[in-house]
């Protein structure tokens, strides 16, 4: 059978599940009679609502939730049973985006001010808080106590992933491994971003735990290579015009693959020079230092390095769907997973 076009698995995935985000992002505030909020009130109704609908309404590219639902469904379970779990995949996104942005002093978001730029970071702390709250009544919703320990686990493993990279960030620590950054890797992009929302469509579906542990390999293999490609996509582009400042990695000190290259073949003084420009805050690093960080990348194959491991992961994970994954079966969701390996290694944003 002919693949997909990814984007298009993508955009029909978000049609289906973001009118169910919205929903239960609006319904939060329709309270039951014993609380409810005097009518003279209203107008902070509506700003609590604006404040927690900006992100959800920008709508990201939903890889998340699709992952989710193309497990689920090529796994024999329906649309029906699988929407309410990936609409709470996607509002999880939302509320960790926020944070993480307030933890990183980032700019922009899908091409618009982060939310704390707009409203302030106390008010957007609240917002991803609200948001989390939300996503919890729709996993309690769902009723199913193996779902809730599965993001009770995803979510669990995330933040502690976020700790090692924010630590690690402070402490300029500059003797990182490969495994050291497979380590924050593992918990924030391969769990989150690839395993999580499969095992959590393969839970709907009634999978074994044998059939969990393989696709948390997989994920393993194609969430390093998501993240070492957003790496780079970070370093070369604007992800598509998303993005108005590039190489936000290497403003806010992040502790990536092509770093780890340069750092291993750099001279001492060059490590020296590097080590002290990522001290810096985001804000006291000018462009001639991060664009001198770019250049010893360039000098020293960072970049092309960075590709070729991605690439292999990408292999590598595309023979465990081949030779040990009969139970994602179901066409096309079989097709549309396919399909997102290669989106995957040879996406622009």
């Amino acid at each position: 059978m002919q693949k997909q076009d990814f984007l298009e698995i993508l955009k029909n995935y978000r049609d289906l599940i973001s009118p169910t985000v919205i929903k239960y992002v609006t319904d939060s505030l329709k309270f039951p009679k014993y609380c409810q909020i005097e009518t003279k009130y209203q107008n902070l109704i509506n700003f609590q609502e604006n404040l927690i609908l900006e992100y959800p309404k920008r709508l990201g590219k939903y890889l998340r939730p699709t992952l989710l639902m193309s497990t689920a469904l090529a796994m024999g379970t329906t649309k029906e049973e699988a929407i309410l779990g990936a609409a709470a995949m996607q509002l999880s996104e939302e509320w960790i985006l926020i944070h993480d942005d307030i933890e990183d002093d980032s700019e922009q978001r899908r091409g618009l001010p982060t939310l704390q730029k707009i409203y302030g970071v106390p008010l957007a702390i609240n917002a991803g808080d609200a948001l989390q709250v939300i996503m919890w009544k729709m996993i309690g919703d769902i009723d199913n106590k193996k779902i809730f320990e599965e993001f009770y686990q995803l979510l669990n493993r995330t933040t502690l992933g976020q700790t090692i990279d924010i630590k690690w960030n402070q402490e300029n620590k500059m003797d990182i491994t490969d495994d050291d950054v497979y380590l924050i890797l593992e918990s924030k992009t391969c769990y989150y971003t690839i395993s999580g929302p499969m095992r959590l469509g393969a839970i709907m579906a009634g999978a074994n735990n044998q059939e969990l542990d393989i696709i948390y390999k997989f994920g393993l293999n194609l969430g390093r290579s998501f993240q070492i490609i957003d790496d780079i996509l970070d370093i070369t582009t604007d992800f598509a015009g998303q993005k108005k400042q590039k190489y936000n990695d290497i403003y806010e000190g992040k502790r990536t693959i092509p770093l780890s290259h340069l750092l291993k073949r750099a001279s001492s003084d060059e490590s020296i020079e590097i080590t002290n420009i990522l001290a810096k805050s985001r804000n006291e690093k000018t462009e001639e230092e991060v664009l001198r960080i770019i250049e010893l990348m360039k000098k020293y194959k960072s970049i092309e390095s960075a590709k070729e491991l991605a690439i292999k992961f990408s292999q590598e994970a595309k023979a465990i769907l081949k030779n040990e994954m009969p139970f994602i079966r179901v066409s096309p969701y079989r097709e549309q997973l396919e399909s997102a390996i290669d989106f995957i290694v040879n996406r622009d944003h």
